[in-house]
C-alpha cells in the first residue's frame, strides 16, 4: 500500500483549511495514497502559546458529528484520512484526532499527554484504542503522547501493525536555535518516531505542522518509519509529503521474525505501571 505523511501550516480559518485539504486530497487520491496522515489541528489551527494560552485566542470547537469532518470523510472517499483538530463534547475541548474514510469515522484519540499550559486550553483523553481500517489495525497519538513508550505500545499489544502519529510539534521555547534541524525538539522528534516504530515492530507514520502559530514555530520532518526504526521517506523543515509504498504485513511479520519485542516482554519482573511514585 501506499503510506503518506504531511508536513504542512494550517491556521485559524477553518473553510480555508477544507479548501486546501480539498485539493490536497484529490492528488492524494490521484496518486494512488491509501493511508494519509495530516497534521494536529489541521481545522483550526494550534494554540498560540504553550505556556498561558490566551482563553480569546484558541482555536475553533468542531463537533466530531459536524458538517467539517464528514467534508473531510467526503474527500478522502476510498482513502484512509487521519486528521487533527479541536473537538467539542459536553461543553469540554479535547485535542483529537479522527481517522475516516468515504464511509465516516472509524476512530477516533483524544490527546491524553498534555505539554506546559496545554491543560489550560484542553481537557485529557484517557484511552489508547486501535481500530480496524481499509490499511489494516491502526491507533493513533498525538504530538506529546509520543514521548511516552507506554502509549506506542498500548496501541501495538491492541493489534495496530500502523501507528499514525499527528502533530503539531513547534521547536524549542526556551532554548531557540538559529536552523531549525539543530534544534533540541527537532532532534527529539525524530528520535520519538524511530524509537516507537522500532520498541513496537509497527510502522510509523509522522506528521506535522510547519509554519508559525502565534510564539510557536513549528518543526515540520514528517516521515514514515519502518518496523525496524529507519525512516522510509521524510520530508524536511518545510511543508512537502512524505511518501512510500509498503507491504506492511510482511515488513512487520519480517521484523518479528526472530525477535518478538511484544511476546518476548518480561512483565513479571517489571513495576506496576499502576503503583505511585517514580523511584
Amino acid at each position: 500500500m501506499r503510506l503518506a505523511a504531511l508536513a504542512g501550516h494550517f491556521g485559524r480559518d477553518v473553510e480555508r483549511a477544507l479548501l486546501k485539504l480539498e485539493a490536497l486530497l484529490a492528488k492524494a487520491r490521484a496518486d494512488g495514497i491509501d493511508l494519509l496522515v495530516l497534521p494536529d489541528a489541521c481545522l483550526g489551527g494550534y494554540i498560540s502559546d504553550l505556556r498561558s494560552p490566551d482563553p480569546e485566542e484558541l482555536p475553533p470547537a468542531l463537533d466530531a458529528d459536524g458538517p467539517e469532518l464528514k467534508a473531510i470523510a467526503r474527500m478522502a472517499g476510498p482513502m484512509t484520512v487521519c486528521i487533527g483538530y479541536t473537538e467539542m463534547a459536553d461543553g469540554i475541548r479535547y485535542n483529537t484526532a479522527a481517522c475516516v474514510t468515504g464511509d465516516g469515522i472509524l476512530g477516533s484519540h483524544r490527546k491524553v499527554h498534555q505539554p506546559a499550559g496545554e491543560s489550560l486550553a484542553y481537557a485529557a483523553g484517557n484511552t489508547f484504542t486501535a481500530f480496524d481500517a481499509p490499511v489494516g489495525r491502526m491507533g493513533m497519538l498525538i504530538d506529546y503522547d509520543k514521548t511516552f513508550p507506554e502509549a506506542a505500545r498500548t496501541l501495538a499489544l491492541d493489534g495496530a501493525r500502523i501507528i499514525a502519529a499527528l502533530s503539531a510539534w513547534p521547536a524549542s521555547i526556551t532554548d531557540r536555535a538559529e536552523r531549525l534541524a539543530q534544534d533540541r525538539q527537532s532532534r527529539l522528534f525524530d528520535l520519538y518516531d524511530s524509537a516507537r516504530a522500532a520498541e513496537n515492530q509497527v510502522v510509523l507514520v509522522s506528521s506535522n505542522q510547519t509554519g508559525i502559530q502565534g510564539g510557536l514555530r513549528f518543526l515540520g520532518q514528517a516521515k514514515v518509519v519502518g518496523p525496524g526504526g529507519d525512516v522510509l521517506a521524510r520530508t524536511g523543515v518545510k511543508g512537502g509529503l512524505a511518501v512510500v509504498d509498503l507491504d506492511v504485513d510482511y515488513e512487520v511479520d519480517r521484523a518479528r521474525k526472530v525477535l518478538r519485542h511484544l511476546k518476548e516482554r518480561r512483565i513479571d519482573t517489571y513495576r506496576s505501571l499502576l503503583e505511585k511514585g517514580t523511584s
